[in-house]
């Protein structure tokens, strides 16, 4: 019986970035969604469910970290992965002991990404075999 795909949000206050990170990964095998801040983030989580979120550390309002802190008490089984061209390594070590499954700086290779999001989702189910790309901008 095929597996069902990998539910991935992508949370991204740059619009474009999201919405053409999230037409890739769903081009991957992926179903994958967009939100553009952290507020619609949470909304879209308590709407449908996912199984990880890629989430940026620096948005307006509520940023990144205040995000996962989110994320991880009302959807514990929700894997994050943090993926921010603005991060330090302070926010990386907070973001991995609030929770984060991992912890990416961008640009960053599609394959890799692919990668970090099949390991993040065989912590709740199996896993499949990565798949190969270029890189994420």
């Amino acid at each position: 019986m095929p597996q069902t795909p990998i539910r991935v949000l992508v949370v991204d206050d740059e619009e474009d970035f999201a919405s053409a990170l999230a037409t890739r990964l769903t081009r991957r095998g992926f179903s994958a969604r967009a939100a553009y801040s952290g507020a619609a983030a949470l909304a879209d989580l308590a709407s449908q469910p996912a199984e990880v979120v890629i989430l940026d550390l620096k948005m307006p309002g509520m940023d990144g970290l205040e995000t996962l802190h989110r994320i991880r008490r009302r959807h514990p089984e929700v894997q994050v992965i943090v993926l921010t061209g603005h991060g330090t390594v302070a926010s990386g070590i907070e973001g991995m002991q609030v929770g984060a499954a991992d912890y990416l700086r961008k640009p960053v290779p599609i394959e890799t990404l692919c990668t970090a999001i099949q390991a993040a989702a065989e912590k709740n189910r199996g896993g499949t075999t990565p798949r190969s790309g270029e890189e994420v901008p």
